[in-house]
């Protein structure tokens, strides 16, 4: 039997939620996240992006782009708790849902609980119901697995809905620039464009063998995924793959008193998570920002989890001497990771994210 995909994506979700919680920032441009010279948007309402603000941009330059813009503080309780009740709503049609984030969402509705024969009239159903009882706008892409659904989703946002067919996949595949492809990042994009390669008919000519080569195991998914193939399960309950924190300072940090101090708050709040999310991780992981901007991570790697104060701090400050000091630090993070219950269970996940290659 054919799987039936849909993914939910919602509409600038955090701010969405806010405009719709406070009438006096309905119609205007929004973006939310600290107004502060290190932050960064989160989301950005429709009406700030025709000035080119935008997820992930500076919050200063956002400000100048637009120099009306409200910045909104987050209200991450708020954001959990619409997120729950759109959950609640993909429920009533199956219990297949696999979480992607706040906002976003799969669901296998090949086997539904109301019975309806095509996705495309559950999808229509699920956003008209979002509208209704949430007051907020959901865009839905519908197909015969995930990589064609999310593409879909994002096709005529906002509010959108859009079904590729699986006689017309490889058509529309075709025509698809490379940068919409899942996984493909600016850097991956980049290195597909040195390739001379930015469309998906271009990347079907590509040998499995010269993808590999070129992108290691990933070559094998994108090999795929210009055929139309993406066999990846909806997978409805997930192992946590790693518990993290990082801050950015407003000043950068120079002297390594000061980085040993954050460090110290950093294990903190990184103790508080592993104890939430009751996560037993192998590898500790430092993240270091420059005040230029380049980034590195040094790790280690031990037998026993990390979940005590004392060996992580340990372990933290003799990765930090690793680490040039040279230049002044925006930012630093901590993270675990290699979950010893993965390890037993032997299951996993695919992973989106930017392949980060070496220029």
């Amino acid at each position: 039997m054919e799987r039936k995909i849909i993914h939910i994506d919602m509409d600038a979700f955090f701010a969405s939620v806010e405009q719709r919680d406070n009438p006096e920032l309905r119609g205007k441009p929004i973006a939310v996240g600290e107004d502060s010279r290190r932050s960064v948007v989160s989301t950005a309402s429709y009406e700030a992006r025709p000035y080119g603000v935008h997820s992930a941009l500076s919050m200063e330059l956002a400000k100048r782009l637009c120099p009306s813009l409200i910045i909104v503080p987050h209200h991450f309780d708020r954001y959990k708790e619409v997120s729950a009740q759109m959950h609640a709503i993909f429920h009533d049609y199956t219990d297949m849902v696999e979480p992607i984030s706040l906002d976003e969402a799969f669901l296998d509705v090949t086997n539904n609980k109301k019975g309806v024969a095509l996705a495309v009239d559950i999808a229509r159903e699920i956003k008209a119901r979002i509208r209704e009882e949430l007051q907020l706008t959901a865009s839905a892409g519908v197909s015969y697995n995930k990589f064609l659904a999310k593409i879909a989703s994002d096709y005529r946002k906002p509010d959108g809905l859009c079904t590729i067919h699986p006689d017309r996949a490889l058509d529309f595949i075709a025509d698809l620039p490379i940068e919409k492809f899942w996984a493909v990042g600016p850097k991956t994009a980049a290195k597909f464009h040195r390739m001379g390669i930015f469309e998906g008919r271009q990347l079907r000519k590509c040998s499995r063998g010269h993808l590999v080569e070129e992108f290691g195991k990933m070559g094998n998914v994108f090999y795929d995924f210009a055929r139309g193939i993406d066999n990846r399960p909806v997978v409805s309950e997930w192992i946590r793959k790693s518990v993290g924190c990082e801050s950015t300072y407003e000043q950068d940090l120079s002297s390594e008193t000061a980085m040993i101090i954050e460090i110290y708050h950093l294990v903190i709040e990184l103790l508080r998570r592993i104890a939430k999310n009751e996560f037993r991780g192998r590898t500790l992981t430092l993240k270091v920002k420059y005040a230029g901007f380049r980034q590195i991570t040094r790790s280690v790697t031990r037998v026993q989890p990390f979940l005590e104060k004392k060996e992580i701090l340990e372990a933290a400050k003799r990765l930090l001497k690793e680490v040039d000091k040279s230049e002044g630090i925006r930012l630093l993070g901590l993270a675990v990771s290699n979950s010893v219950d993965e390890q037993m269970t032997g299951r996993g996940q695919w992973i989106e994210g930017e392949l980060d290659f070496k220029e």
